[in-house]
């Protein structure tokens, strides 16, 4: 089968802490057949290796090849906008790392760009100097726009939520990479190697990872384990082509899942 696999992790692979069944076997079914597959995060926290890490410790066997965050797409996004340029960042490690991959300056003053990401180490001060940055010229770009996360405890406030702030108090819109872009979903097929018609986005969340794979004309299919009712359907334009209640349901239908119409 000449097709490949762009699957969210929350509420696709796990649940907060809890892997969802069938999750493990569908992964390795997928490096048993050889089937090229990425993970795709909106989390900027965590580096790629981390990502693997946590998935190995909750029993999916993977390498860091296979996890492609929403941190590397705005690095890499920005190293070709403006090579060894400079950033001031509101994030952590997984955001920093990246953009140091990428040939960035993290700097506390004058950046070319103020850069976002999830986090629970910003404070006021922060959001204050970005706000200057930002009136002095500095270009406002987010990782993502996700209003909130999911924890063990509940949801908090996600990186649109800290964006939002920055937008509201500068009059200045920010620019994301993260899902629905099409540039981190580009990124990723081209990370797979594959060309549209052969990409399957796997997701449980209508506004990000059905919509950013239907406008790039993937495959989609949209899973119920997570965030995504089937009723909810209803209130979209657009819809995916595939509805199964967990990824425990696609194990014995690779072939069919590939062919779904997007």
């Amino acid at each position: 089968m000449n097709h490949g696999f762009l699957i969210d992790m929350d509420g696709v692979i796990y649940r907060g802490s809890e892997l969802i069944p069938g999750a493990e076997k569908f992964i390795s079914k997928l490096r048993r057949e050889d089937i090229p597959f990425l993970f795709l995060t909106n989390n900027s926290q965590r580096t790629r290796r981390d990502v693997a890490t946590k998935l190995m410790r909750m029993g999916i066997n993977v390498e860091e090849e296979h996890v492609f965050t929403c941190a590397m797409a705005t690095a890499r996004f920005l190293a070709r906008q403006k090579p060894c340029g400079t950033a001031y960042v509101i994030g952590e490690g997984g955001l920093t790392q990246a953009l140091h991959t990428n040939g960035y300056s993290i700097v506390d003053h004058d950046p070319d760009y103020v850069v976002v990401g999830e986090g629970r180490s910003f404070n006021f001060e922060m959001i204050e100097t970005a706000v200057r940055m930002i009136l002095n010229g500095a270009k406002l770009v987010a990782t993502n726009m996700d209003p909130n996360c999911p924890t063990q405890h509940g949801l908090r406030p996600g990186c649109g939520a800290i964006v939002a702030m920055l937008e509201t108090a500068t009059g200045q819109k920010a620019f994301s990479v993260g899902k629905p872009s099409p540039i981190m979903m580009r990124h990723a097929r081209k990370e797979l190697g594959l060309a549209t018609s052969e990409v399957t986005m796997i997701g449980d969340t209508m506004e990000t990872d059905i919509l950013g794979g239907v406008e790039m004309g993937y495959n989609t299919v949209l899973v119920l384990s997570g965030g995504t009712c089937r009723d909810d359907l209803v209130n979209f334009a657009y819809q995916p082509g595939r509805v199964v209640d967990s990824i425990a349901d696609l194990c014995d239908a690779l072939e069919l899942v590939a062919g779904s119409a997007a």
